[in-house]
């Protein structure tokens, strides 16, 4: 498989338009799901914990990464992970973020 990143940014642009929705999954096997999350500036994450372990690639934007109890500034080309079913979240986005999110396995497998 092969994909576009600005392929799928331009998708999710327009889904996110569309559906109101932040998060385009565009790949899913068993050990493993990758998708595209986007929060607008000034705009709240709202997702939860999930039973799957996490890593972002910042694609563009900035903002601020609670982790547990860590936070950190966040901006292109940082890379994050997130262990399962922990709290975490995006805040003080300052611009447009987009990241790439790989969900090991893939999400809602461990539920």
């Amino acid at each position: 498989m092969n994909f576009k990143l600005a392929d799928l940014h331009k998708h999710l642009n327009q889904l996110k338009e569309l559906e109101n929705t932040s998060y385009y999954e565009f790949l899913r096997v068993s050990s493993m799901s990758v998708g595209l999350y986007r929060l607008n500036k000034g705009e709240k994450d709202k997702q939860q914990p999930h039973t799957e372990d996490e890593i972002y690639l910042i694609i563009e934007g900035k903002a601020s990464f609670q982790n547990g109890n860590e936070t950190a500034e966040i901006s292109k080309g940082d890379i994050l992970f997130v262990e399962a079913n922990k709290e975490h979240r995006f805040y003080n986005v300052t611009e447009d973020l987009t990241t790439l999110v790989f969900f090991s396995p893939a999400e809602h497998s461990n539920k």
